[in-house]
């Protein structure tokens, strides 16, 4: 679903990412760990071209993200094309980013409406049944501003998944939650692995990695260290720099 050959990434003279080679099957949770600042969050965001490689090539489900290759060469695609590939991939960010004006359904019910141009009684029946899928059914006239944080985040994750994506991308999204509304995050995206859903989720949260991954990948400087089960690399790391890592936070 996802495959990663030699990806680069710099911010002018700043390289963020360098040569990062990984590959995600369907249907698979894979979990980036790693100390902030090691490049998970980027190469997140170059999953879907929020952040455009610098060099090297990125696809999802067998087509570049963001680029069409011709005699052997790639080249950009317009905004449309790009947001259109986009619209397939469902993103959780750390901040649940809601529409504050919006309600719970209206936020939900919008992108399937307005981009995918579905019409809306469908798209209102699928919007309640992932409310229920979340327990929220009870808030979908709330407006964000009045749920908890856990709330919130649970209302993003059912807003991505109104679209029906192939792959949903996860950037630590219970990093912004108080610790006692952590559990209620996980235990939904511990319900959409159970399905089959294509995962990439920056985490910190080691018990969930090690509960829900398929495999992890530990990150360190912009570069892949170290992948395997979470077994493999949780339990019997191999490199030293994932063994330092670990020791600090399990």
């Amino acid at each position: 679903m996802v495959s990663a050959v030699s990806v680069c990434k710099s911010f002018g003279n700043v390289e963020i990412l360098h040569g990062i080679d990984l590959e995600v099957m369907p249907g698979e949770v894979a979990c980036l760990v790693g100390p902030s600042g090691s490049g998970k969050t980027t190469f997140l965001r170059c999953i879907n071209h929020l952040e455009k490689i610098s060099s090297g090539r990125l696809a999802v489900n067998g087509a570049l993200v963001g680029y069409r290759e011709r005699d052997g060469r790639l080249y950009e695609m317009k905004d449309r094309d790009v947001c259109r590939q986009r619209s397939a991939l469902g993103m959780v960010f750390q901040s649940f980013n809601l529409f504050q004006h919006l309600t719970v359904l209206e936020n939900i019910i919008e992108a399937p409406v307005r981009v995918l141009k579905e019409p809306k009684e469908v798209v209102v029946v699928r919007a309640r049944e992932l409310l229920a899928r979340v327990d929220l059914s009870s808030k979908e006239d709330s407006y964000p501003r009045q749920l908890s944080g856990g709330q919130q985040q649970r209302v993003a994750i059912a807003r991505a998944l109104a679209m029906r994506p192939q792959l949903m991308l996860f950037d630590e999204p219970t990093s912004a939650l108080d610790p006692e509304l952590v559990g209620e995050v996980l235990a939904v995206m511990l319900d959409l692995a159970r399905t089959g859903m294509t995962m990439v989720v920056v985490t910190h949260e080691m018990g969930f990695a090690r509960e829900v991954a398929d495999s992890v990948v530990f990150m360190d400087a912009g570069k892949v260290v170290e992948v395997g089960t979470p077994e493999q690399v949780l339990e019997h790391p191999q490199h030293e720099r994932t063994r330092a890592f670990l020791s600090k936070v399990i």
